[in-house]
Formats: C-alpha cells, structure tokens, sequence
C-alpha cells in the first residue's frame, strides 16, 4: 500500500491508535517509523532524528530507542520467560548478570509475570505470552513502543489487561505508544488521539470522543461495525441473475 500525503505526530506521554481496515496502510506506516523502509519524499522524524537521511547503522542506533510488540507476541519458544524478556538487554548492553536479572525481574513484575520467570511461552496463555512480550518490548526503557495488532486473539479478560497495561506503562514511564489495531472499543478507552487510514491517507483524526461522534460515512461505518457502508459487504461481481444464466428479471 503506498501512503500519500501522511501527517501524523505523536507526544510524549500519548497513547496514539492508528485504525483502518486491511490493507490500508498500517503496517507500512509502522515499517516506516521503525526503519525498515524508507518513504520516497516527505519528513519522517522519530526521536528527534531524520530517518530519511540516516545510514544502517543509524537505524540500528535509533531502534534500540524503540519498542516493538509483534501481533501475537513473536516470543522465542526455546527460552524461558526470563530469558526473552533478557535477550535485548544481553544484545544491547554490558550490563553485568545481576543488573540484568534484577532488569528483566522488574519488567515483569510491571507485567504480573515475575512469578513466571522459568516458564516456556508454550506454557503461558495467549494473554500471558503478550504480557511477556510486552515486558521484552520496554526492557530497554524506550521513549516509543510500536504495537501490531496488540489485541488480535484475546480473550475478553486478556484484552482488557493488556490495553490496562499499555495505558498505565506509557503514563508511567513517559512513553509514547503507537498502536496499530482493528479493536476500535478497547482502544477508544484508552487512546489519547486516532487517525482513520483508508487506501494510504488520512481520511479522519481527533479525540475518541469526536471519532465516535463521527458523521464521516467511512469511520462511523468502522467504530459503530456496521455492514452497509462506503466498505462494501459484497466484491463487485456481475449481477446473481447473469452468473446463474437467467438473464433479466
């Protein structure tokens, strides 16, 4: 999906959701802000610096700023909890084992995990598992987390404990939280700000009260979940009658 004409900015300390329907944009916006593409024109600033006008290795310095929560975890099944909240601070850093496990043992008291700590993701429930995943993701006290579809899964319980935490770990850690998600009723109670994507630009933004107050056809068709809307429910095709071969009616 190519993006045309994006302006978005997020603060410090926000909590900013990015919603839309499949194949709008998304994850390309998200590939962008963490690196791994590069827009054609235009400014992208993260942390201060010009992604556009950095090297490979000014990329790899900027994402050790950055936070990223996989849809569904993407945990390394071989190691224990402790071990995959450990792994960027091993990878980043000299911090000597003490430091490190006293590190990973507080994220994950931040999480509720901490009693966890030798357990295998294959042991952990779905809400468990992204729980651990988010711990990893703020391991190294990044200024933003990127999350990609951080409820797709979830049960109602795990859904709500995990929108708590990412409320609660940006209010208090100062961070900023960029989230890419569909679950437009989870997100509006936490979010500080939406943009609406729809086939690369920004079709609406604001608050969640004037999202859901919307009378833009598109985004009061996506936050109410209606079937009849500017989103078709039906692929254009020719007409029923012609594909069954009876002609006009």
């Amino acid at each position: 999906m190519v993006l045309k004409g994006i302006n978005l900015s997020a603060r410090q300390g926000q909590v900013i959701a990015i919603m839309g329907s499949s194949g709008c944009g998304k994850t390309t916006l998200l590939k962008l802000i963490s690196g791994a593409l590069k827009p054609t024109q235009g400014v992208l600033r993260v942390a201060g610096e010009d992604l556009v006008g950095l090297d490979q290795a000014g990329v790899y310095r900027l994402r050790r700023r950055l936070g990223m929560l996989f849809q569904f975890g993407a945990l390394f099944t071989d190691m224990t909890v402790f071990d995959n909240v450990a792994f960027p601070l091993r990878e980043h850093t000299d911090l000597p084992p003490d430091m490190v496990r006293d590190m990973v043992l507080l994220k994950l008291e931040a999480v509720g995990l901490r009693g966890a700590a030798e357990l295998y993701p294959s042991e952990l429930s779905g809400g468990m598992a992204r729980r651990v995943a988010l711990a990893r993701s703020v391991a190294l006290d990044p200024g933003l987390i990127l999350y990609d579809e951080p409820f797709a899964g979830l049960d109602p319980i795990a859904l709500g404990v995990i929108g708590d935490l990412i409320r609660r770990l940006t209010d208090t850690l100062g961070l900023t939280s960029l989230v890419v998600t569909h679950d437009v009723q989870e997100s509006l109670k936490i979010v500080d700000y939406v943009y609406f994507i729809s086939e690369g630009v920004i079709v609406a933004e604001g608050r969640p009260d004037e999202l859901r107050a919307s009378e833009i056809p598109y985004v009061h068709q996506f936050v109410h979940g209606e079937a009849e809307g500017p989103v078709s429910y039906h692929y254009p095709a020719p007409s029923y009658q012609a594909d069954l071969g009876m002609g006009h009616v």
